[in-house]
């Protein structure tokens, strides 16, 4: 399945790894707020979330990290890139 499919149909869990403070200036509609750095102790509650997941954040570096270290984890997830793109991508018409 791709990324775009997954996001258009809501057929996953949005997670922004950006800070609360950048998350709170904008973001994807329906996106959950897991800071990077909160990412490993919070392991269980992204077990249970509808899966995959597709991870953002500001640029797409971040959200790299993320899914590099998911991946390990057997999560799975995709990079969605910048939170930008993935709004974009979300209220795109086709």
């Amino acid at each position: 399945m791709n990324i775009e499919k997954i996001i258009k149909e809501g057929k996953g869990t949005i997670i922004d790894v950006r800070s609360p403070e950048e998350f709170r200036g904008g973001n994807v509609k329906g996106s959950i707020n897991i800071p990077l750095q909160q990412v490993p102790q919070r392991m269980e509650e992204l077990k249970r979330m509808k899966a995959p997941l597709v991870l953002c954040c500001a640029s797409g570096n971040r959200s790299g990290q993320a899914h590099a270290f998911l991946v390990q984890q057997g999560i799975e997830c995709y990079n969605g890139g910048s939170w930008m793109d993935v709004h974009y991508c979300q209220t795109e018409t086709t």
